[in-house]
């Protein structure tokens, strides 16, 4: 797995959203040197099966909450005491469920999801698992089209990606989520409701506060605000 490092301090482990990676979702926009100046060490892997990180064909590299163990992996390797986390879209799905499995961040962050995104991967999935068997053959107007621009753009390797979405990730309990008592803030963009609610997850967690930026879903990462926000609320 390649992990992207940045700065020196207390850490703060950041998960990327699906198709993208550490360098589009956190270092090209700016947001990981905010955090790198304000006193943190941004720790960013590449999910697996994206940006530098491996991409097996074997379905048998991807077990059941695949993504939740590799990030276990990367807290014990790179921020064994105190940190922080925070993701977006799968990151923060990815996050939530660690949280839930037992991690203990001091502080997390969960940008770009609702509600509804956590208990729902099947039915979500199955719209890029459409556009990876439909790729080829999708044109402009397609509901489809502007994700599969985006992997081209990002060199997916639609084999693993498909293994990753349809064997890999897994709904967490939602009866989890009470006990996520870590200070939490749910970030998201004015016009995202591509994840379901984020004001209703931000009530459904015992210590939590919700948040905008400007922009949607796939422009809100673009934003300085983001950076901002994440950057004002891991130094309270």
């Amino acid at each position: 797995m390649a992990v992207h490092r940045l700065g020196k301090g207390r850490p703060v482990v950041l998960l990327h959203g699906l198709f993208s990676s550490a360098e589009m979702n956190w270092i090209r926009f700016g947001h990981a040197a905010k955090l790198a100046e304000a006193g943190f060490e941004a720790i960013m892997p590449d999910l697996r099966a994206h940006g530098e990180s491996a991409a097996p064909h074997d379905p048998a590299a991807y077990p059941p909450d695949v993504l939740v163990r590799d990030l276990d992996a990367v807290v014990r390797a790179c921020a064994p005491a105190a940190f922080d986390l925070a993701g977006f879209s799968l990151g923060a799905r990815t996050a939530a469920s660690g949280v839930i499995a037992g991690l203990r961040p001091r502080r997390l962050v969960l940008g770009g999801v609702g509600l509804e995104s956590l208990s729902n991967w099947d039915a979500r999935a199955a719209f890029f698992v459409d556009a990876i068997d439909r790729f080829d053959a999708i044109r402009m107007g397609d509901p489809a089209y502007f994700t599969v621009q985006f992997m081209k753009t990002m060199k997916i390797d639609r084999v693993a990606a498909h293994l990753l979405l349809t064997r890999g990730v897994d709904d967490p309990p939602l009866d989890g989520l009470a006990g996520i008592t870590t200070p939490t803030l749910v970030l998201c963009g004015e016009q995202d409701r591509d994840n379901g609610s984020p004001e209703a997850l931000a009530r459904a967690l015992p210590d939590a506060r919700y948040e905008t930026v400007p922009g949607s879903h796939m422009s809100s990462v673009t934003e300085p605000a983001l950076g901002e926000a994440i950057v004002r609320f891991l130094s309270m």
